[in-house]
């Protein structure tokens, strides 16, 4: 069983966003000004007293609003209040009591859930009293004063979260494998984080850059767990205007470097482009296992044979990450989709493989009498052992005689060599070289 849920929910720009990376000790959730700036679920773990706990941020609701972005963002913040175990909602002590807020009480009301009702923004109770008093009218409990800003009375807030749990239940959750959605925007992570999913997990737009955060969200396939990061999508630096959009391509790189395995998403009808490529640089870089995953195959014309060509030319065209499978898929007509979960979960395990020392070494043996090692100036490479020190990624240790010997053609063949007998399929493996004196490097 998963930890218990909480949910923070409120009307836009009363302070959400800073009380939850308060809670989770990090700053997850954009914090900006602009109501509407966290317009997604976003998901954090916190712990007190001893108890771990999950929390989710919810994008602002706006109860009465027409707009398309709005609307969907109540709509997420109904499905995190269904999920939760506990739900706080969130006002501002300073603006006080509004229509929207007796609005959102009224959604909150009919859930049946434990709600607290926290008024934030609360610095100084001094010629505030009245603002505070004026949230009895809600009917959802005594209102709590808090700053989350200075961190005012967080602890009871938490000790009143705990006592909406049923303990009984709680229990800690097992290490995920966790699998991050990255690409261009509007390329259609959210489109196949909700197909995956069969549920309309986070908004789904023809507006590009419609997420902008990082969403952590754990599932089930096939009786394993994992845990599914939607992230924002990372345009060229010249491009990024808006400190929302600087904000949102750290948070990519972030979840790239928290991820095992990252999904490439690339526009089937536009093709490959530059800034695909270096988003699998992040990737490769970082040591992360790589599917790509080209989308919206559906609406690509073909003939005899292009899909084959297609994939030729990715992979001239990303010579660095060769060892990437490549997957056609429609996020929304569902072709495929199994296909991308199950080559995910073997990316997984290749980074986590282990080849014996045995074997590595016989292989290494082989492969030097099919082609000589490099030779500079008479001396000529010799590799006297090798093992493996290392998963996720997989990194081998060569003992040699001298480093300067080592040519990065030389370096291919033998990556080339042990792929082929074992595998390693969507995940890069990292070499070091030491000469015969030095201590082990992991």
């Amino acid at each position: 069983m998963s930890k218990p849920l909480v949910a923070i929910v409120g009307r836009p720009n009363v302070g959400k966003s800073t009380f939850f990376n308060r809670l989770v000790g990090k700053r997850l959730a954009i914090v900006e000004d602009t109501p509407g700036v966290t317009r997604d679920r976003i998901y954090g773990e916190s712990s007190w007293r001893g108890v771990d706990f999950a929390i989710i941020d919810t994008g602002g609701i706006e109860p009465s609003s027409q707009d398309v972005i709005l609307s969907q963002m109540r709509e997420q913040a109904e499905i995190a209040m269904d999920m939760a175990d506990v739900i706080v909602f969130v006002v501002d002590g300073k603006e006080g009591l509004t229509h929207a807020d007796r609005e959102v009480a009224n959604l909150l009301r009919r859930t049946g859930k434990k709600v607290i009702l926290i008024v934030n923004k609360m610095d100084s109770m001094k010629g505030m009293q009245e603002n505070l008093y004026d949230f009895y009218e809600l009917g959802i409990g005594a209102p709590m004063p808090i700053s989350a800003a200075n961190m005012l009375n967080l602890g009871d807030v938490l000790d009143e979260i705990l006592d909406g749990f049923n303990m009984d239940e709680v229990v800690a959750d097992e290490e995920l494998c966790s699998i991050a959605l990255i690409g261009k925007p509007n390329v259609g992570k959210s489109s196949l984080v909700n197909a995956l999913l069969n549920e309309k997990r986070v908004i789904v737009s023809d507006i590009a850059g419609t997420t902008r955060d990082s969403i952590d969200t754990p599932f089930t396939w096939n009786g394993e767990r994992y845990n599914l990061i939607d992230t924002a999508g990372i345009r060229r630096q010249s491009k990024i205007n808006e400190n929302l959009e600087k904000y949102s391509v750290i948070r990519a790189v972030a979840a790239i470097e928290r991820s095992d395995v990252c999904l490439l998403l690339i526009d089937g009808q536009e093709g490959l482009t530059e800034q695909d490529k270096k988003i699998a640089g992040l990737a490769h870089e970082a040591g992360k296992g790589l599917v790509i995953v080209v989308n919206k195959w559906d609406l690509v014309e073909k003939e005899t044979g292009t899909m084959k060509k297609y994939e030729n030319s990715i992979k001239a065209a990303m010579q660095f990450a060769s060892y990437a499978p490549i997957i056609f898929i429609s996020a929304l007509t569902g072709q495929r989709l199994e296909k991308v979960m199950e080559t995910a979960k073997l990316v997984s395990e290749n980074r986590a493989m282990r080849v014996s020392t045995g074997r590595l070494n016989a292989l290494i043996a082989d492969a030097t009498m099919m082609k000589m090692p490099p030779s500079d100036k008479g001396k000529r490479l010799k590799i006297y052992y090798v093992s493996q020190v290392g998963i996720k990624p997989p990194l081998f240790s060569f003992q040699i005689n001298q480093r300067k010997l080592v040519h990065f053609s030389y370096n291919r063949y033998l990556e080339n060599q042990i792929r082929s007998s074992f595998g390693f399929e969507g995940t890069s493996i990292k070499f070091v070289f030491r000469e015969k004196n030095e201590k082990e490097i992991l």
